[in-house]
């Protein structure tokens, strides 16, 4: 079953499937996240230890790095499935699962 959601602005947006692209890969991307969540605490307590600069910005980078690859799979995964079925529906649903993956991208690419 689809739902329907809204924009900020309360306009209709695309509607979303009931389950996400990624449910096959939930608990690989769970645990993955729950290892950059022990990397943050390990740079809070760095500078709570007052390591030196280099040695936190480098663990900073990390997680930047684990954090972009986490991106980047749910990002595949969407592309793989609700893209791809929206697609083989076409219309208004493909061209808006298209605008999905455009302004995801321009979101994760911003600097």
């Amino acid at each position: 079953m689809m739902t329907q959601t809204e924009t900020a602005q309360g306009t209709p947006a695309v509607r979303r499937p009931e389950h996400p692209g990624y449910q096959d890969r939930k608990d690989a991307f769970a645990r993955r996240l729950r290892r950059i969540e022990g990397q943050v605490k390990g740079i809070a307590r760095m500078i709570d230890q007052d390591t030196y600069c280099i040695d936190v910005l480098t663990q900073v980078s990390a997680v930047n790095r684990a954090l972009q690859a986490v991106a980047l799979g749910l990002l595949d995964e969407h592309m793989s499935h609700c893209v791809v079925d929206a697609a083989r529906s076409g219309g208004p649903e493909a061209e808006a699962r298209l605008q999905e993956v455009h302004d995801a991208m321009a979101r994760l690419l911003r600097t």
